[in-house]
């Protein structure tokens, strides 16, 4: 069964830098799309940055130019790399992987808290 955890996550100050990781349990070769969302509580779960399989990478504005989505294959691990962050990143992360060949999966990990402090 695939698997995906993450890691990272914490307090920072603003103006400071995390990087989170999301690790599966399997290969990120055969993933279609990956990706980190962010929650705030009371909220919907937005996507902040996307990743296909073929290295196109997207991100809001709200995270354009700060953050950077990134993947290592030889330790099947996507990347999240943020700096400058503000009071407002403050917000439960969260990566997300589709497969759509066999075995087709749309897995999310459980949630990794970044709190920024002003």
């Amino acid at each position: 069964q695939v698997r995906l955890v993450e890691s990272g996550g914490g307090l920072v100050p603003a103006g400071g830098s995390l990087r989170l990781s999301c690790a599966v349990s399997g290969s990120l070769r055969g993933v279609d799309a990956m990706g980190w969302h962010r929650q705030v509580p009371g909220k919907p779960r937005e996507l902040i940055a996307g990743m296909s399989a073929v290295n196109t990478v997207a991100y809001a504005d709200s995270v354009k130019g700060r953050f950077t989505i990134s993947r290592d294959n030889a330790k099947n691990t996507l990347y999240l790399q943020m700096h400058s962050l503000k009071p407002e990143d403050t917000a439960v992360y969260f990566c997300n992987m589709k497969r759509s060949t066999w075995p087709a999966y749309d897995l999310w990990g459980q949630g990794t808290q970044v709190t920024v402090s002003s």
